[in-house]
């Protein structure tokens, strides 16, 4: 029997950031981004957006705060990102390719450190050093983060399900979250609607893989649920 062929994201990141741009857009952001505004001043202040991808997160946080740094390892969505937030009048974000675990920023120098769907690719518990550079990501970010910043991580809490179940490689990632790094946490609905049967299949295939994708083809679906989890932490509280 044939082993069926599952997404690489790192692959996804570098070459197909235009169809994961399309996968993105049929997300519901609103109710993370109403759950997020009141876990931070954001008026007046400086954040850094790490993961930023595509721009989506940035595109809707850049007119809350003065400047926003995105940040991500891959060039070719931070390229589309630069295109997207130019052409939606955002002009107050500067953008580098960088590593969760050295980051290009000054210390201190970041009021709200947000890192989206983003440090889980280090700190799967498929990783035998996960603890170990989930520590190094943590460093760097209390490193950039000012004495009364708030950080904020956003993760998968599933998709396709019927309700919140993170995958079981990311679960230690976010016991450590709260149990050792001090972080609170909250889940959102953060549902996928696609424009046909056909699109949904296309893209949960590109992106989540087959047995989801089987699903949404057997079944025509266009609505995918899906599940988001924030967790926050005060850097001096």
């Amino acid at each position: 029997m044939e082993e069926k062929n599952e997404p690489d994201h790192k692959r996804i990141y570098e070459e197909q950031e235009n169809e994961y741009e399309q996968l993105v857009e049929r997300e519901d952001v609103g109710p993370l981004l109403k759950a997020i505004r009141p876990l931070a001043e954001w008026q007046g202040k400086t954040a850094a957006e790490l993961g930023a991808g595509t721009g989506r997160l940035s595109r809707h946080i850049a007119p809350w705060v003065s400047s926003l740094a995105i940040l991500d390892g891959a060039e070719p969505m931070l390229e589309l990102a630069k295109r997207k937030l130019s052409e939606a009048g955002v002009h107050n974000v500067s953008a580098a390719v960088a590593d969760h675990r050295e980051l290009p920023l000054p210390a201190e120098s970041a009021d709200i450190v947000l890192a989206g769907w983003t440090l889980c690719y280090i700190a799967s518990s498929n990783r035998a050093d996960w603890r170990e550079q989930l520590s190094r990501a943590m460093e760097e970010l209390n490193r950039v983060l000012r004495q009364d910043g708030v950080a904020i991580i956003i993760e998968t809490m599933g998709t396709g399900v019927a309700a919140p179940q993170p995958p079981a490689f990311l679960q230690p990632y976010y016991r450590e979250l709260e149990q050792h790094y001090g972080f609170r946490h909250m889940w959102v609905r953060s549902d996928f609607r696609f424009a046909s049967a056909d699109e949904a299949e296309r893209l949960t295939r590109f992106f989540f893989g087959q047995d989801l994708a089987d699903l949404v083809r057997a079944e025509r679906l266009t609505f995918v649920p899906s599940y988001t989890g924030i967790w926050w932490r005060c850097k001096s509280c």
